[in-house]
């Protein structure tokens, strides 16, 4: 992503500065500085909008994507990997266990006298000095790697996934997902023929259409996911991402809500206010 974003940054209202020559402000430092947004080459920060089963060629027009809403922001490809990484552990559980020397079977006899053998004292063969003996500070059962990442970070990944999907020419927005026919066939022709690439992620708000549900179950090239369950890992995963026109505005209204939150000074004294 910041080979596609690369160029001349623009400046509102704050002093242009270039440190050590970071592409971005705030990179390297783990911040960025909100008054900052990159300097899209010409074309880019637009998205082809048409309808799901019209030729290629035949797009009504281009949408162009809020610099706000999540969609023209640096490429922070450390918050990419922290929020992938933090998707992938956060189901993760290790059952892996070993056993003590309590837990071990056998060892209850001394194995020789205290004194007088000339060997070095032990008081049971299922010692961990032992072979076959217990284990110490081993892995004990059930372990959970879960761990929740700051709102803030998990918001920004899905912007800086969204941005990279759009650099790449790999988003594409359609009307609806109306099809003339539920033959898994013509909706993978159909993604042939657009050049979606080897896998699809289609996203909608409302309902899937019962055509195109009964046309991806049988493909496992294309997946459909609602709006709520976008995320960061599904974004990476597939090369192309498809959305349509309620799924944009829901994206926008959601992440200018986040832009726009604060955090409170009394937080136990004013009402909570959750997703608009």
């Amino acid at each position: 992503p910041e080979a596609a974003l690369s160029g001349s940054p623009r400046r509102r209202g704050r002093a242009l500065t270039w440190g050590r020559r970071w592409l971005f402000p705030g990179q390297g430092t783990g911040r960025h500085d909100p008054g900052w947004e990159p300097a899209l080459e010409p074309g880019r920060g637009r998205a082809g909008s048409g309808h799901l089963c019209r030729p290629a060629g035949a797009y009504r027009g281009t949408r162009t994507l809020p610099t706000r809403g999540g969609c023209r922001i640096p490429g922070r490809v450390d918050i990419l990997h922290t929020v992938a990484v933090w998707q992938r552990n956060y189901k993760r559980i290790s059952y892996a266990k070993v056993k003590t020397r309590a837990e071990v079977r056998g060892g209850g006899k001394k194995p020789w006298a205290q004194k007088g053998s000339g060997r070095a004292r032990h008081g049971s063969i299922r010692s961990p000095l032992w072979r076959g003996g217990g284990i110490i500070h081993g892995p004990r059962g059930p372990t959970s790697y879960y761990y929740m990442l700051p709102m803030k970070v998990r918001v920004l990944g899905l912007k800086v996934a969204l941005t990279t999907k759009l650099m790449q020419d790999n988003l594409h927005i359609v009307d609806g997902l109306d099809m003339p026919t539920c033959d898994p066939q013509y909706l993978a022709d159909l993604a042939r023929y657009r050049h979606w690439g080897q896998s699809v992620l289609i996203v909608d708000v409302n309902k899937m259409p019962e055509n195109i549900m009964k046309a991806t179950a049988s493909l496992k090239t294309i997946t459909l996911v609602p709006a709520l369950g976008l995320n960061v890992h599904s974004i990476l995963k597939h090369e192309t991402l498809v959305l349509t026109l309620d799924t944009v505005a829901f994206l926008e209204e959601k992440l200018l809500w986040h832009d726009s939150r604060y955090t409170a000074l009394h937080p136990f004294r004013l009402p909570y206010s959750d997703f608009p």
